[in-house]
């Protein structure tokens, strides 16, 4: 992962998983985690970032 991305997944989660996985079923869960608590949200995106190797961008 990149540093803008690192930067990216903790200020905008949802974008970071937008940007690695389209907007999808990963993209909603990170959306209602992020909703919920901010931190729920961060995980779950740095969760995404870091397992898949492959990026839509």
């Amino acid at each position: 992962m990149s540093l803008a991305m690192i930067l990216l997944t903790f200020f905008l989660p949802p974008v970071a998983v937008a940007l690695t996985q389209g907007v999808g079923w990963q993209f909603v869960l990170n959306v209602v985690l992020t909703v919920t608590g901010w931190l729920p949200g961060v995980i779950h995106a740095l969760w995404i970032n870091t397992r898949s190797g492959e990026t839509l961008v």
